[in-house]
């Protein structure tokens, strides 16, 4: 039986991989995914793609990005700024995950700055054609949990609540009961008064970054060792599954609020 009053309770997203996860009160959701999330993305010297599983610091790094003027800023913990337009220079290969991903280099202060943060060379890329930083497997980008689900995970872990940030969801769903999103791989879901259509294609397998607290990076919780205790065998199609990944099937604009339904 379908859950009946599903609503979206959060919704959230970061120009920059890796860095803070920013909370929205609404996403524009395209062919691609959420517009704007993960429009940029680090490398290390080698060109292989860097986020907040092998650097906890950078959740550390707050990012802002302005569609119309194309301006970028990163406020580090220390209260200084690295901002300006953004230009893209030349070409560069990069590794995303374990497959080739053309890209351009972000010229400007960025890359010097997360570096010095980072105690270690990085580079600023945005993916070549407009493209979005989409994480391997996951189709069009958009990733869903209820709120239930992160309450079952908190009682598992002995703790009052979990901070959804850690996992990285682009929206947060009240009414469903704990991992009832498992269930819903295949089925299509409409959401708001705009009709925007998502099906879902996926569970989401979880990694290290959600260990780490979601503010200092520090790693604070054996998330993975407590989904492997009570979701192991659960029937996803990924590992430590927490979550669903969707492609967008009729774009628009996702409101906090907006009601969910399954279709």
């Amino acid at each position: 039986m379908d859950v009946p009053a599903i609503t979206v309770a959060g919704l959230a997203a970061t120009p920059v991989k890796g860095l803070r996860l920013l909370a929205a009160s609404e996403l524009r959701l395209g062919p691609d995914g959420v517009a704007g999330n993960r429009r940029f993305y680090l490398v290390d010297d080698r060109g292989s793609m860097v986020n907040g599983k092998q650097l906890g610091c950078l959740s550390q790094v707050i990012p802002a990005y302005d569609e119309p003027t194309g301006r970028l800023t990163l406020r580090f913990p220390d209260g200084t700024e690295a901002t300006g337009p953004v230009e893209l220079g030349p070409s560069v290969a990069t590794r995303f995950f374990s497959r080739p991903a053309p890209a351009r280099l972000v010229l400007g202060p960025w890359s010097d700055a997360l570096s010095a943060h980072a105690g270690r060379p990085l580079r600023l890329v945005a993916p070549a054609g407009g493209r979005l930083g989409v994480d391997r497997g996951r189709a069009g980008g958009v990733t869903l949990v209820s709120r239930a689900s992160v309450r079952r995970l908190a009682e598992v872990a002995g703790v009052g609540e979990l901070d959804i940030r850690r996992f990285r969801m682009s929206i947060e769903l009240d009414g469903p009961t704990a991992h009832a999103e498992d269930g819903w791989v295949d089925r299509r879901l409409r959401i708001g008064e705009a009709l925007v259509r998502v099906r879902v294609r996926g569970h989401v397998g979880r990694c290290l970054v959600t260990t780490r607290d979601p503010d200092t990076g520090a790693v604070d919780l054996p998330v993975l060792d407590l989904l492997r205790s009570y979701r192991a065998g659960s029937g996803t199609t990924e590992p430590l599954a927490f979550g669903v990944h969707a492609e967008v099937l009729e774009p628009g604009r996702v409101r906090r609020g907006d009601s969910v339904t399954l279709v």
